[in-house]
């Protein structure tokens, strides 16, 4: 990266002279402090010091080799106009030694000087780069007093927020902050001024037409020299476009869902059309019965009608969470897979342990579970064991908060190595043409949306091959 001649200083300054300049200049340093010691009759006592100065000088300005030169003419000219008898080379070993300390100490200052001028080029060329970057990087980069006020405002965030630099410069940075997140941004400085960085986290921000933007957001502490805070610098990167895009991930895979489904909702609801169809031949054949026939007909209507709204469940959006039985709703996702686990040969083992309740997103949660029946089924073409265990639990990670405990365990093929690595990848499947990809990276979503987790245990070994999915979904999230 190029830099400013105008401002740079010391070595490089010097280094763009020509060599009559520099030379010349460090003779005439010399020539000024022979005046300056010559005219002063306090310098008499100690002319060292002027011409240690003069060399100083020259090194700080006009480099090391033109330092030298000075050096050798100071010693002239302390010999000449310094020492008794004036202009004359005989010397007394006193004075010889003093010259060659003299000597010793010019040129370990000049070089002392150079070695200044350097550091400070490479300083001076370290803050432009950083500069340079802030200035021109896309995301948007500004910092703020401890109070909040900005002092600085890169071009991604006059982009990102409509702002230019002039018109923020000095206001509270909660001009960017939406109302019902200026509590967020006040505990972001509580903790700032304690020293404490705020981990990069997904917000909203407010630009100066009034929209909203969803960001990236990080902030941490400025220090100075001592350590001690003394304002603030956050990093906001647009992930409008990124939202969107999972957004539209989790759209098409929940209809894909709902797709490997239709067998089985259409097996379900054929046996209620059927039993329909009979029953009201039999209530037309015999009138005196028509009334039990007409009832149990009635019933297999709503049957058929909750199989409907089980499956509205999976692509239904709701926007707030409701109090729902988990085990209840795997329950019923359970019962669309039961023809495929029965025509598989697959044993189906449950244990539902009663109330446990969470809120919760039950269109979700049938998709989660429905992602992990269906890798389960799967990875047991031959048949197997499938066992599904639902109970209340506190949370094992120190938290303790309560919750549900879901495993789901199978007997099949297992995970390699390999696929463990990139188990909740987007787009990675190990399904080849009849998989998308998303199936778990969505499942993890999902639970860490219900503020859970989500563990793996899985093995490849002939005999006791299987994989376990235990899920904690806490009571309230």
């Amino acid at each position: 990266m190029s830099l400013d001649p105008e401002r740079q200083q010391g070595f490089a300054r010097s280094s763009r002279l020509s060599w009559p300049v520099r030379y010349g200049g460090a003779c005439l340093s010399v020539i000024v402090a022979t005046s300056v010691w010559s005219s002063s009759s306090l310098m008499h006592h100690d002319p060292f010091a002027i011409f240690v100065l003069s060399v100083v000088f020259t090194a700080r300005f006009l480099g090391f080799g033109p330092a030298v030169f000075g050096t050798a003419l100071s010693v002239m000219a302390l010999d000449f106009f310094a020492f008794e008898p004036h202009f004359s080379l005989n010397l007394q070993s006193s004075d010889i030694a003093r010259l060659v300390i003299f000597v010793f100490i010019s040129l370990l200052a000049a070089s002392l000087a150079r070695q200044r001028s350097r550091a400070e080029v490479r300083a001076d060329q370290t803050l432009e780069q950083v500069a340079a970057i802030v200035a021109s990087s896309e995301d948007a980069i500004y910092s703020a007093t401890p109070d909040g006020i900005i002092t600085s405002w890169n071009q991604g965030a006059e982009k990102l927020y409509g702002y230019r630099s002039d018109e923020v410069l000095g206001k509270p940075v909660l001009i960017t902050v939406p109302p019902e997140r200026v509590h967020e941004s006040r505990s972001h400085f509580d903790r700032l001024t304690k020293g404490e960085p705020v981990e990069s986290y997904q917000t909203e921000r407010r630009r100066k037409d009034g929209s909203l933007v969803s960001v990236m957001l990080s902030v941490s502490p400025l220090r100075d020299r001592k350590g001690i805070v003394i304002g603030a610098s956050a990093i906001a990167r647009d992930v409008t476009s990124q939202i969107r895009a999972e957004q539209a991930l989790q759209r098409s895979e929940k209809m894909a869902t709902a797709g490997r489904l239709t067998a089985a909702i259409a097996h379900e609801i054929n046996n209620p059309l059927e039993a329909i169809t009979n029953l009201l031949y039999l209530a037309r054949r015999d009138p005196s019965r028509a009334d039990q026939h007409l009832e149990m007909a009635e019933r297999e209507v709503q049957r058929i009608a909750d199989i409907a709204q089980q499956t509205l469940g999976f692509v239904r959006e709701v926007s707030d969470p409701k109090t729902l039985n988990v085990a209840s709703t795997l329950d019923e996702v359970l019962q669309l897979y039961l023809p495929k686990l029965n025509s598989r040969h697959i044993d189906l083992q449950k244990e539902f342990q009663d109330g446990c309740e969470i809120r919760g997103f039950s269109g979700e949660l049938h998709q989660l579970f429905s992602n992990l029946i269906v890798n389960a089924v799967e990875a047991m073409p031959e048949g197997g064991r499938l066992r599904v265990r639902v109970s209340k639990r506190h949370e094992a990670d120190g938290r303790g908060r309560a919750g549900v405990r879901v495993i789901l365990a199978d007997n099949g093929t297992g995970i390699s190595e390999h696929g463990r690595a990139h188990l909740f990848e987007p787009f990675y499947t190990t399904k080849r043409d009849s998989g998308t990809g998303l199936g778990l990276w969505l499942s993890e979503g999902i639970v860490r949306k219900h503020d859970g987790s989500i563990q793996v245990r899985t093995s490849t070994r002939p005999g006791r091959s299987g994989t376990v999915f235990s899920l904690f979904l806490p009571r309230s999230s």
